[in-house]
């Protein structure tokens, strides 16, 4: 028993580009975030000497602005995935599921 609508949807060209280019665009995203949490991991395991640099005169290290770095970048890479998500994702489900109904 298969619902005729999910089968057009599923066979639809403009849902197979939004699949690849959804798919493409989230893995492009995890792999950044990979690069930078795991970045920042083997520093913290392998060159410890270079974030334990003091910043100014003060008591602060460098390994403390890093580690916010990687807190603010996961936070804009997740905004930057909702607004495409918002944006140009959801107009391309409404026009597939508009088309598919017909």
């Amino acid at each position: 028993m298969t619902d005729p609508v999910a089968t057009r949807i599923q066979s639809h060209p403009r849902y197979l580009e939004l699949r690849q280019e959804r798919n493409r665009f989230g893995w492009t995203l995890t792999a950044l975030m990979m690069f930078v949490y795991y970045g920042y991991i083997a520093l913290i395991a392998f060159n410890k000497p270079f974030l334990a640099q003091p910043i100014g005169g003060g008591v602060t290290t460098l390994g403390i602005p890093l580690g916010l770095f990687v807190i603010i970048f996961t936070i804009v890479i997740t905004g930057i995935y909702v607004r495409r998500a918002n944006g140009r994702y959801d107009a391309l489900t409404q026009d597939i599921l508009r088309d598919a109904q017909k």
